[in-house]
């Protein structure tokens, strides 16, 4: 799974398995059966805005020690409960297009922040 990915289900939850239908018995159609219309599926209800800060606060209250997850990457990923090792960061960067020098951790670190935040809330 991909970094963010882990991100938004740490926020979100993860989303529901499919469950498995069970065939449904069959029953024997009359010779002369007209067809039934299928009823056409209603369209999904459009979800409630998420506050993603009031979540991202709430988990920081839990943890006991100060982290200021509003500017930093690393305490963002340490509200989640993931690592937040350069290596993750460094996956995390690929996988949102950063292009800059990877070595440079405190810029990737600012232009992670920026972009995790901006993907959150759209």
């Amino acid at each position: 799974m991909s970094v963010f990915g882990m991100i938004k289900d740490a926020i979100w939850g993860k989303p529901a398995e499919p469950a498995a239908a069970a065939p449904a018995p069959q029953a024997a159609a009359p010779a002369a059966a007209t067809p039934t219309p299928v009823a056409e599926a209603a369209p999904a209800a459009p979800k409630a805005p998420i506050d993603v800060t009031a979540i991202l606060t709430q988990k920081a209250a839990e943890k006991g020690q100060p982290l200021n997850w509003q500017t930093s990457i690393v305490d963002l990923m340490k509200v989640l409960d993931l690592d937040p090792s350069h290596e993750n960061r460094v996956s995390l960067a690929h996988e949102l297009g950063y292009d800059g020098d990877i070595e440079d951790s405190a810029t990737m670190n600012i232009w992670l922040h920026k972009h995790v935040m901006a993907n959150l809330a759209s």
